[in-house]
């Protein structure tokens, strides 16, 4: 992750982490230590990473649902494809039982295989609407940035900030 910082750094911290929070896996539960780390104010770092991280999210809603179908189709990647299809539909479950509520609680549970990119795919797979899957997706993103920020700056670090 610092490579990825480092790379992007002459564009500035703030840029460098707005990309870092759009890479999958990544995204805010990644960019927001990083940015804590580095320093950086965390009103700044917590708004940068929940814009990054929530920008590449309608895209993945409209088109990811697609893209799977097209990549399941490429010989190199099909396994691949089929393996994180099946992957992402064994987490809808409780998406699906819980609808727009379950897809929030699955962005904001700040662990691996969670987030916004996660969440996105599911409701692209699910053939959400984007007026249903994105208010959700927000919320989650919102409510992880809070519990990462807090994690990353410390309870007492971040009340004494505000």
């Amino acid at each position: 992750m610092q490579a990825i910082f480092d790379f992007f750094s002459f564009l500035g911290q703030e840029i460098s982490l707005f990309v870092i929070s759009m890479i999958p896996l990544i995204e805010l539960r990644g960019s927001i230590p990083l940015g804590a780390a580095m320093g950086m104010p965390w009103l700044t770092v917590f708004l940068v990473s929940i814009v990054g991280n929530m920008l590449p999210v309608p895209f993945i809603i409209l088109f990811g649902r697609q893209l799977i179908k097209w990549l399941k189709k490429v010989p190199l990647i099909s396994k691949l494809a089929h393996k994180v299809e099946n992957r992402l539909l064994s987490k809808s479950k409780n998406v699906t039982k819980y609808e727009m509520l379950g897809l929030c609680i699955f962005v904001a549970i700040p662990l691996p295989g969670t987030g916004a990119w996660s969440g996105a795919a599911i409701a692209a797979l699910l053939n959400m609407r984007i007026s249903k899957a994105l208010p959700p997706i927000l919320l989650g993103v919102f409510i992880a940035g809070v519990l990462v920020t807090l994690a990353a700056y410390g309870v007492v670090g971040f009340i004494g900030l505000l």
